[in-house]
């Protein structure tokens, strides 16, 4: 069993910058890949970032060479950096991990999740 718990989220005007924090704890070692997936209200849940054991990232469309997700295995912690937000980034976050060596960014790939943290961005 594998327990996320998100942090950082907040309020920031268009333009602003954020950072986000999901520390694991439980079988962290059974656990391949990490990712990020938000939700606004009446919208599907959708991938953002995710980052495998080796650190190799993928972003959606939408979100990338403004977002950075990394990790410290260390501290079984990752980080969403967010910059130049958008009032469309507007959403409920969630942590999320999976066990599998292949995973999509899709919901349906990861098995453990976080409760969310929300993040609110203003015109």
């Amino acid at each position: 069993q594998v327990q996320l718990v998100e942090s950082g989220g907040g309020s920031v005007q268009a333009g602003g910058s954020l950072r986000l924090s999901c520390a694991a704890s439980g079988n962290t070692r059974s656990t391949y890949f990490r990712g990020w997936f938000r939700q606004a209200p009446g919208n599907e849940r959708e991938g953002v970032a995710q980052i495998d054991r080796i650190n190799s990232t993928k972003y959606a469309g939408s979100v990338k060479g403004r977002f950075t997700i990394s990790q410290d295995n260390a501290k079984n912690t990752v980080y969403l950096e967010m910059n130049s937000l958008k009032p469309e980034d507007t959403a409920m976050y969630y942590c999320a991990a999976s066990r599998s060596l292949f995973a999509r960014m899709s919901p349906t790939d990861f098995e453990y999740w976080g409760q969310g943290t929300q993040v609110t961005v203003s015109s």
